[in-house]
């Protein structure tokens, strides 16, 4: 399993959640997690994932 960041934010650029997931692939990264983005209610907030090189996975503004 590898480390993932998850950040969330207002329109003003506050962070609103930083959390670390894991998922074994940036495949399952991808799929997993969008699905937690949804569970978390962020879908319409501006969020990214990256992994630890700082390479996005998803964004959304």
């Amino acid at each position: 399993m590898k480390p993932y960041k998850f950040t969330a934010f207002e329109k003003t650029g506050k962070l609103i959640v930083e959390e670390t997931w894991e998922f074994a692939s940036e495949e399952e990264a991808k799929s997993k997690g969008q699905d937690k983005i949804e569970e978390k209610e962020f879908l319409n907030t501006t969020h990214r994932l990256v992994n630890t090189s700082g390479k996005l996975i998803l964004f959304h503004v």
